[in-house]
């Protein structure tokens, strides 16, 4: 017997499902999440915003941009006629600073919760069944059970760091993601299972604070998903400005931990090789959470991914029930999962919600940034689409050059009838914030010509998207 009833049920506080709890709220539904993760919080309790607030974007943006500074005042300043001596890292103090802005904003989603009067339940959550047209959701606490009703039910579970068999992670010596915010000092050698977003991000990290950083890919291609163009930019830079050490086609062996730290065995095209470090990281994707979801067999269609299945509106095989973020088909972004959230949320209360796949950012916080949004070059080659490009390096920009900050480029991609924008891809700083107005256009259907005809402020690095859509027709003014 249920000992509350809500007309929506949320599980899971991650960007997905708390931004779902919010907006049903906000739609006038009566709404609860339900979360079970505390996250090492030193009184227990739950703490929401899944992994991206807790483990993932968040802290390790905050680590990434002191590590940042501490490279600039050890290598930039000098340009800027500033003398910097005896600059030192107090690791303790970075990371103390990482944890605060993480808990200042899981304490800022409760408030959310209480002014839109989403109620918390704390607890694991399970399907038991169906009863009179309700779902009913098995709350497992530290205090206790209950059984919550809901006429729908929002699964935002989210996604796990996926470990390797042989490779036991203590998150001391051997670490993912969550164990590698969290270093106490900085590793003299540092190895890293996996040249994605995770591995690149982390690896910048530590090697910006003084670590030796060997990246260990199995992939025979470096940012495989990335446009070509941007990918060799990005693989001169980290490897011969950074110092990055990656090596590409790399099949894992024995990974032994000893008193020294940690031997990675492993094969490329070199034949056999031996990796030793101090610490190592495993960032080799991640993997949803659904095991012991469907507890009461209620029918819940899962692949064989472990992904609950949906259609394009992220309704499941089971009626009322939905899902969102990385827990379904697609990729596993915090922005994309809170989009899904806000659709569901409006489905729910009879709106049109909507989420433009085609028009989702991908963004990796490396120095320089990566950023893109639609098709590669490769993937329009491959479709045999016809289309121009326009690229224009930020070595031709008159804010990047006062900034001391030159590497990379904006490249635009157009359909060569309809001149409709297909891709716009960005390597160089702050590429996070330049893509949004690609993001725009594209969501309209703008055409090149359209970004061509905006006034862009100057001096800004905004002019290169500018540039980008003039160099398409092949008539960029500063370049």
């Amino acid at each position: 017997m249920a000992n509350k009833q809500f007309d929506v049920v949320v599980i899971g506080a991650g960007p997905g499902g708390y931004i779902a709890a919010i907006r049903a709220a906000q739609l006038g539904l009566t709404t609860a999440c339900i979360e079970s993760e505390s996250y090492a919080d030193p009184k227990g309790e739950v703490r929401l915003g899944g992994t991206c607030l807790n483990v993932g974007c968040i802290p390790s943006k905050a680590l990434l941009r002191s590590s940042e500074l501490f490279d600039e005042a050890n290598h930039s300043f000098v340009m800027h006629g500033i003398t910097a001596e005896g600059i030192k890292v107090d690791v303790g103090t970075m990371v103390r600073r990482k944890d605060n802005i993480v808990t200042q904003l899981t304490s800022g989603i409760r408030g959310l919760f209480k002014k839109n009067k989403v109620t918390l339940l704390p607890g694991r959550g399970s399907f038991k069944g169906r009863e009179n047209e309700l779902w009913e959701i098995v709350v497992a606490g530290k205090d206790g059970t209950e059984v919550v009703a809901a006429k729908h039910v929002i699964v935002a579970t989210g996604s796990s760091a996926r470990h390797l068999d042989g490779i036991p992670v203590d998150n001391e010596v051997i670490c993912d993601n969550a164990g590698a915010l969290s270093f106490g000092s900085v590793p003299k050698r540092l190895g890293v299972i996996g040249a994605g977003v995770i591995g690149l991000e982390l690896g910048s990290v530590w090697k910006r604070l003084g670590s030796e950083v060997t990246i260990l890919e199995a992939l025979p291609d470096f940012l495989a998903a990335a446009d070509p163009a941007v990918a060799k930019e990005a693989w001169k830079t980290f490897t011969q400005k950074q110092g990055l050490k990656i090596h590409l086609g790399v099949k894992i062996g024995a990974v032994k931990q000893g008193k020294k730290g940690v031997t990675v065995e492993y094969e490329n095209g070199e034949g056999a090789q031996k990796l030793e470090c101090d610490r190592l990281i495993v960032s080799v994707g991640r993997v949803p959470n659904t095991a012991g979801l469907d507890a009461g067999n209620v029918g819940l269609r899962i692949d064989e991914r472990g992904r609950i299945e949906v259609n394009d509106h992220c309704q499941t095989n089971l009626e009322n029930v939905w899902a969102v973020g990385d827990v379904i088909r697609g990729a596993m972004l915090a922005h994309k999962g809170m989009e899904e959230g806000v659709m569901v949320a409006e489905l729910i209360a009879g709106q049109a919600g909507h989420v433009n796949y085609d028009a989702i950012p991908w963004v990796i916080y490396t120095h320089p940034e990566i950023a893109w949004v639609g098709k590669t070059e490769t993937q329009l080659k491959n479709e045999g689409v016809d289309y121009r490009a326009g690229q224009i390096p930020f070595l031709a920009n008159g804010r990047a050059l006062g900034q001391g900050d030159t590497t990379g480029f904006v490249k635009m991609l157009a359909d060569a009838k309809t001149d409709r924008i297909l891709g716009v891809h960005v390597i160089g700083a702050n590429a996070s914030e330049l893509i949004a107005e690609a993001v725009v256009a594209m969501e309209f259907g703008a055409s090149s010509e359209d970004i061509a005809r905006i006034c862009h402020a100057h001096p800004t690095l905004s002019e290169t998207m500018h540039e980008a859509a003039l160099a398409v027709e092949k008539r960029a003014l500063h370049f």
